[in-house]
């Protein structure tokens, strides 16, 4: 989804195995100020609970109604709605807009196991779009190697045709940093206020502390410890501050050795060179190695802790939405 994980396909999953009955409402276009993107969902059930939102507020309950219609009759429904000026700024916006919700039952048109795979792959945190077409209704799941694009940008939406909507699920953005120094407290609520679930690395006590980073995923340990089994994928960005390499060095070759979009290492040019040789000893390619963002961050003149921070979360994010 395009914005917080959610686990609202794991919930129709569940009422529809319950044999409550369920539907998912899903934006699939919008035009204006609309409340809620391309992607949002509302799961609801046939005994009228119900997960998520499509619009803030402003339709939900209209689309409820046209949910619970089709547990009785079946079939698929492509509802449009305007959204007025009052009802926009209600929830946040300054001006109206329109919004199309597709509504969707599970098991009736939605088939069960399509529903199961979906859910299946977010919990492994492998991306999978959901595809359907909306005038003959057929369905399928496609990979990331099908629509690069979309899933690089993580955009839901209608393709040029209006006909085909492609819905994707990424997993959550995470974010490792190793060295709970200065940057990293500034560095970490930039990345949690930009999407990222972060978790910090550092083996030395005197960083690793709670009132350093309130409320955090901290691990007093060394990256070579925790990150086997916390698992880098494409959806995850590393970033090295320790300036130690018994600290940095582990958690640079695992990043190195695996698909995660962003690398990038703290440090001069001279001492990025000495990693260089560090990690050719070690066995790993030119290729592999160009992949290391170093001196990390954006070249903003950035200065101070936050300074640089701010140039680490714009070269992360360039290196997601461009790379």
């Amino acid at each position: 989804m395009s914005e917080r994980f959610d686990d609202i396909p794991e919930v129709a999953l569940e009422w529809h195995r319950a044999g409550k009955g369920a539907v998912l409402a899903t934006v699939v276009q919008t035009w204006g100020s609309a409340p809620r993107p391309v992607g949002s969902q509302l799961a609801i059930s046939g005994a009228g609970e119900i997960q998520g939102s499509v619009s803030g507020g402003c339709v939900e309950g209209a689309v409820i109604v046209e949910a619970q219609e089709v547990l009785e009759t079946g079939g698929s429904r492509l509802l449009t709605f305007g959204v007025s000026d009052d009802e926009a700024y209600a929830v946040g916006l300054a001006c109206g807009g329109t919004i199309r919700v597709l509504v969707e039952p599970v098991g009736d048109e939605i088939p069960e196991e399509m529903l199961a795979e979906i859910v299946a792959k977010r919990a492994a945190r492998e991306p999978i779009g959901y595809v359907v077409d909306l005038d003959d209704w057929a369905r399928r799941l496609i990979g990331p190697e099908t629509a690069p694009a979309r899933f690089r940008a993580d955009r839901s939406g209608v393709e040029e045709d209006e006909r085909t909507f492609v819905a994707i699920h990424n997993p959550p953005l995470r974010m490792v940093i190793v060295g709970a120094v200065h940057i990293a407290q500034a560095l970490v609520p930039m990345a949690r206020i930009a999407g990222y679930d972060p978790l910090v690395i550092d083996p030395r006590g005197a960083f690793a502390q709670d009132h350093r980073f309130p409320g955090e995923d901290i691990r007093e340990d060394f990256p070579d410890d925790v990150l086997p089994d916390y698992g880098l994928d494409a959806r995850t960005a590393v970033v090295t501050l320790s300036h130690d390499p018994k600290i940095d060095d582990p958690a640079i070759e695992a990043a190195v050795a695996s698909n995660c979009f962003y690398l990038g290492c703290l440090g001069s040019t001279r001492t990025h060179a000495k990693r260089v040789d560090r990690l050719k000893d070690r066995g790993f390619t030119d290729e592999q190695i160009a992949h290391i963002h170093a001196p990390v961050g954006l070249d903003i003149g950035s200065k101070s802790p936050a300074e640089i921070a701010i140039s680490v979360m714009a070269q992360v994010t360039q290196a997601l939405r461009q790379g």
